[in-house]
């Protein structure tokens, strides 16, 4: 039964460019949009269905209302200036109207439209004075006697590039390919929730009749509750490795090194952070591996703890490394890092994607010889041939930007070494079991000593001549600069400043003292306009958000950041938490432009009114809709596909907790998913991607 199932399957958990019109130019806009596989499309469901309303005439309809309608094209004016409009004069037999093209192809436009033709056309209905119109219609197609036209049509959430019309046709392909899967749910619940099965769930959210499909519908809870059990049985079956069954290795050390390491410190670690560590050395010290989170707001110093943990793990002979999200921050750590432990013997070494050839030869062969005390880096350490000799301890920073998948494979790097995973986005009491289910959490609360308060104004952007002015009396003082922008192009959706437009007109101002820093710049670029803001004569850093996490510029003291009410919350707290890292006063300016939204006026206020990434966190969970979690997209954490925590939270974490509950009773009873069950199970875990967790499953 299983070879059959697989093989039947296989069509469905192929590459998604084997759905018709997604390879080619357009597949990294429909990979980002679906996914990577012909399932995940599958799981992108519709947003809305638009009406139409077919009429025999234009006169029937009004202004602004969406209408099917035929008509016969008598001919084309093109334009007669760049940019201005191709019209096409049509008559429905009782009434002339145009049909307007802006900035297109008038070859094509003729192809659409041939004149003397008679075509079907539906658009959104605009009036001029007496003159009909219809600009951009979103269909045309040739009009036939017998013609059965829909009058409504299903809209999926799009992304620039990528069209409902292409996103159908894939869906439809994969739906094709879409067979029965067996029931991994156990039989009662299933009874007790009313489940439907899988399949006719996703065919029935597919083809939806009305907007209340749109809804909470018994479809949705049921593919709900199958995302929330199998991210519940993936952070169980990762924290196996927990386990007295599964052992790891006591990690007690000396106290020598630790000592050495704080006596080089200007500063004595605070209450807060001493309780913390605390709890780490106890959990070191036992035989089974830690799996345990450190919760921390911006600045409070989770980094210390954590250098000071793999100086534990390291004077007990073992390896360690630390795991960081951006190649900038990792550079940053090892600035840090490499120094300090420089001074008291320790061997610390840099790996990200730019260590090539011969020097990561080189450290991949002192790595796995042992010669290698502390390995710091990206994602780049978790490809295959990254191989330690004796790794006992990983540190996992900004753990929002990483997943359970990330975890796990890290966990694999050595013999169930100890996780410390840290977060400086504070998590919402609700969503703790949710993302960390599986990790024990410390908190540390209070900041080191001397960290003043941050300041937060929120202005117009027309009195953007007025911050220019305050800046250029804070240079006298010697201040750094942030200045963040949210796009690095002009976007002709959202009118937004883009970075590069801003450091040009901001360097006709500051000259040499301005630099640039984004996300489409080379990595050594990056690291040279860094490096001369740090210590050089750079004192304004125009920047997109990847400035956002880590980064440490002690003296820095001005955040402005254009367009604020366009950012998530936990994405301003991020930001903001770049200043005020030293002893001076610090300053964040807010810039909004003309028109926001109700939403938008509450961020902004709520990082007015607080500092405390707590009481932001939960103001953002309130604030955010959808799934997107305190900003996935953005800088929060890992979200769910389906689950809505905002919209629904009685209902979802009523769903959560018999997730969680239902995947213990798996790993009591059958950890090694065995027979009928469990080969439904692993079918789960891969549909939503967590087939990495069966690695941990008992054999």
């Amino acid at each position: 039964m299983e070879q059959d199932y697989l093989t039947r399957l296989s069509p469905l958990f192929a590459p998604l460019t084997t759905l018709p019109g997604v390879a080619g130019r357009r597949e990294s806009l429909f990979k980002r949009l679906l996914g990577e596989r012909a399932i995940d499309a599958l799981l992108h469901f519709p947003s809305n269905i638009n009406s139409y309303r077919l009429v025999q005439t234009i006169n029937d309809a009004a202004v602004g209302e969406t209408i099917i309608i035929q008509a016969e094209v008598m001919s084309h004016r093109p334009a007669t200036r760049r940019g201005g409009p191709h019209r096409v004069s049509c008559y429905d037999g009782h009434t002339f109207f145009e049909v307007v093209f802006f900035h297109g192809n008038i070859p094509y436009f003729h192809k659409i439209l041939p004149e003397k033709t008679k075509r079907t056309i539906i658009g959104r209905v605009d009036k001029n004075l007496s003159r009909w119109s219809i600009t951009h219609p979103e269909k045309i197609y040739p009009a036939t006697p017998d013609q059965i036209v829909p009058t409504k049509e299903v809209v999926y959430p799009l992304t620039t590039g990528v069209t409902n019309k292409c996103v159908h046709r894939a869906i439809d392909a994969a739906l094709s390919r879409l067979i029965n899967f067996p029931e991994w749910h156990d039989k009662t619940v299933a009874q007790e929730l009313n489940l439907m099965g899988f399949s006719q769930a996703i065919r029935q959210l597919h083809h939806p009749q009305t907007m209340e499909d749109l809804q909470l519908t018994p479809a949705h809870e049921r593919l709900i509750f199958d995302e929330l059990f199998a991210h519940q049985l993936a952070l169980h079956f990762s924290r196996l490795v927990n386990q007295a069954e599964t052992p790891g290795q006591s990690m007690i050390g000396t106290g020598k090194l630790v000592r050495q390491l704080l006596a080089q410190l200007p500063y004595e670690p605070t209450e807060s952070q001493k309780d913390v560590l605390r709890d780490i050395f106890e959990d070191m010290a036992k035989p089974n591996p830690m799996t345990r989170l450190i919760q921390g707001d911006v600045g409070s110093g989770k980094t210390l703890v954590a250098l000071i943990s793999m100086v534990r793990a390291i004077e007990s002979g073992f390896q360690t490394a630390i795991l960081a999200p951006t190649d900038i921050l990792a550079r940053q750590h090892a600035e840090t890092i490499i120094n300090l432990a420089d001074t008291i013997g320790i061997k610390a070494v840099v790996l990200t994607g730019r260590e090539k050839g011969k020097k990561r030869a080189q450290i991949l062969d002192n790595l796995a010889q042992g010669k290698i005390d502390l390995l710091i880096g990206t994602h780049a350490l978790l490809v295959e041939d990254v191989q330690f000799k004796n790794l006992g301890l990983a540190v996992i920073d900004e753990q929002h930007r990483f997943g359970v998948e990330q975890r796990l494979a890290l966990a694999q790097k050595g013999n169930n070494p100890d996780i410390l995973a840290m977060t400086a986005t504070p998590i919402p009491r609700s969503l703790q079991l949710a993302n960390f289910g599986d990790m024990d959490v410390s908190i540390i609360r209070e900041k080191p000593a001397g960290r003043q308060p941050v300041t937060t104004k929120v202005l117009p952007l027309n009195r953007l001549n007025d911050v220019i002015d305050g800046v250029q009396r804070a240079l006298q003082d010697q201040a750094k600069v942030f200045w963040v922008c949210p796009l690095v192009e002009e976007s002709e959706k959202i009118n937004v400043s883009a970075a590069v437009d801003r450091y040009q007109q901001l360097q006709e101002i500051f000259g040499h003292r301005i630099g640039l820093v984004h996300g489409k710049m080379k990595a050594a670029d990056k690291d040279a306009v860094m490096e001369q803001f740090v210590n050089g004569d750079v004192d304004i850093l125009i920047a997109t958000t990847v400035i956002e996490v880590g980064v440490n510029v002690p003296a820095a003291t001005i955040m402005i950041i254009e367009h604020a009410e366009r950012f998530g919350l936990a994405q301003l707290h991020q930001l903001r938490g770049r200043i005020g890292r030293g002893e001076r006063a610090a300053t964040c300016v807010l810039l909004y432009g003309h028109e926001m939204s109700q939403v938008g006026k509450e961020r902004l206020a709520t990082m007015r009114q607080t500092n405390d990434g707590f009481e932001i966190a939960e103001a953002d969970l309130r604030l955010r809709g959808g799934g997107d979690i305190l900003g996935t997209r953005q800088s929060g954490l890992p979200g769910f596909r389906l689950a809505d925590f905002v919209s629904y939270p009685d209902k979802m974490s009523s769903l959560l907790a018999l997730a969680n509950t239902e995947a213990k009773k798996v790993l009591k009873t059958d950890s090694a998913l065995r027979g009928d069950r469990g080969f439904a199970i692993r079918l789960l875990l891969e549909v939503f991607a967590m087939d990495n967790a069966i690695k941990y499953t008992r054999s």
